[in-house]
């Protein structure tokens, strides 16, 4: 399970990179999410991946227990990506409502 999680992220982190890099605000904004979930991943990861084991039991031993740290960690930093992501529509929306490009330069491609 951990092999397939850090294949997942290392997948993300990649495309979110590579979408980043790209010439268009949207692709910018896609790849920030697409960053924002591989990190999400990588934090909950870091709880403890375990299969079939049900998150509290009857007995107090901790080590069978999931880590709710690393949970509330993810949960806030959702909320925070929607928000930021609704952001940067916003200001996506303005920028080319002034400029009239959706280019991060400012600049349209040669024709």
């Amino acid at each position: 399970m951990e092999l397939v999680l850090s294949i997942a992220i290392g997948i993300m982190t990649s495309c979110g990179v590579w979408l980043i890099l790209r010439p268009r605000t949207y692709q910018v904004i896609i790849g920030l999410s697409l960053l924002s979930y591989a990190v999400n991943l990588f934090i909950f990861g870091v709880g403890g991946v375990k299969a079939n084991v049900p998150p509290i039991l009857g007995s107090d031993d901790p080590s069978i227990l999931a880590d709710p740290v690393p949970q509330a960690l993810v949960l806030t930093a959702i909320v925070i990506g929607f928000a930021t992501t609704a952001l940067f529509l916003v200001v996506l929306l303005a920028s080319r409502g002034l400029t009239g490009s959706d280019h991060v330069d400012g600049r349209n491609e040669p024709k």
